[in-house]
């Protein structure tokens, strides 16, 4: 069986000191923020080449305070994609905004700046980019149509630990970068975990009071808040890891680019990153016609293949009050039909990586017969 991610053969190579750290943050008694968030914000800050770092509870808690410290609320709109993890959608909706879908490129995958301005209205109040699979979206025009517009730009850049752009890492670029914690992502925590970048001293002093129920002071609420904060385990597992993030990031573009090299023969659209981009594949997908059946074929030959994501958000059950429908966004919804995620993780075995794609052309050659 080769699986899609592998948690245990990272934490085989960490264990001896992530035990040690867990330890240590249990008998501290800091279980939540404390010194070990403290000193992992300070870390991700400067990996993240920003002044600031507010570590909170998950992905979603920090998307969603990235908002609500722009200024984002009720009547507000806020464009973004479809082509996501519906956390992204649900996030502008808590902040009581509208998210306003477009289409995405059919290159990178991301947000298709070209489609950005005709959606915006006299509501529209920031954009959200979604750094894809770890690819980082097309930020220069983004950046120049918000400064033209006036508007916020938050990077939802929770599949971007370590992606750059031009040089600029994933959440330094727009005014505040949000990032998750979530296990299996290429920084991943031991439970859940979450954070806020930015540069303003004023949008992070807004995610420190609104991540801890508002408080200037124990119980001095000076603003209505959350119970958003990160626990002390967390951060002391997260300041292990940035040990190896760099590490393991460079293992996952070379598995990358062993795929690149064996697919190359065989008739699938694969990741086309620019030059100027640093992709960190945190999923490896393609997209392939009669994917489903693939996707079952593979499985039974032991392959941990999966789909990101078989539904866009706009088509969800549960976005239906949002008014889209079938045929508005047309490429997510034709790449949503044919995306399949190949297994990528830093420990995957280059005859692993052999193994995969065999699969993948027995099965090619066997349909065009």
């Amino acid at each position: 069986m080769i699986p899609l991610t592998d948690l245990k053969a990272q934490y085989q190579q960490i264990k001896p000191r992530v035990d040690e750290a867990i330890l240590r943050a249990v008998a501290s008694t800091q279980f939540v923020l404390g010194p070990e968030v403290a000193s992992f914000e300070e870390r991700f800050a400067a990996y993240c080449n920003v002044s600031h770092c507010r570590a909170v509870n998950s992905g979603t808690s920090a998307l969603h305070l990235a908002l609500l410290a722009a200024g984002v609320g009720p009547g507000d709109e806020v464009i973004t994609v479809s082509m996501t993890f519906v956390a992204t959608t649900a996030a502008i909706l808590y902040s009581g905004a509208k998210p306003v879908f477009v289409d995405i490129d059919p290159v990178t995958w991301t947000i298709n700046p070209a489609n950005i301005e005709a959606a915006i209205t006299l509501r529209t109040r920031a954009i959200m980019p979604v750094h894809l699979h770890g690819l980082m979206a097309d930020m220069d025009p983004i950046m120049a149509i918000a400064e033209r517009h006036g508007l916020v730009v938050i990077e939802d850049a929770a599949q971007a630990h370590g992606a750059a752009y031009k040089g600029r890492a994933a959440g330094s670029i727009g005014d505040l970068g949000c990032f998750s914690f979530y296990p299996g992502k290429n920084l991943g925590a031991y439970g859940e975990g979450g954070a806020v970048v930015t540069n303003r001293a004023d949008f992070a002093r807004k995610v420190s009071l609104l991540r801890d129920w508002g408080q200037e002071t124990k119980y001095n609420h000076v603003v209505p808040g959350y119970n958003y904060r990160m626990d002390g385990i967390q951060g002391a597992v997260l300041n292990i890891k940035m040990d190896y993030i760099e590490e393991w990031t460079e293992a996952r573009r070379a598995v990358a680019a062993r795929y690149d090299d064996l697919l190359a023969k065989l008739p699938f659209v694969r990741p086309q990153p620019p030059a100027h981009c640093r992709h960190v594949y945190h999923v490896y997908a393609i997209a392939l016609s009669h994917r489903n059946e693939t996707l079952r074929r593979l499985q039974e030959a032991g392959i941990g293949a999966a789909i990101h994501y078989p539904v866009p958000v706009h088509l969800q059950k549960a976005y239906a009050t949002l008014g889209y429908r079938v045929g508005d966004l047309p490429l997510t919804e034709a790449l949503a039909h044919q995306f399949l995620s190949l297994p990528v993780y830093a420990e995957l075995a280059p005859e692993d990586v052999v193994e995969v794609v065999t699969q993948l052309e027995k099965i090619a050659f066997a349909d065009a017969a």
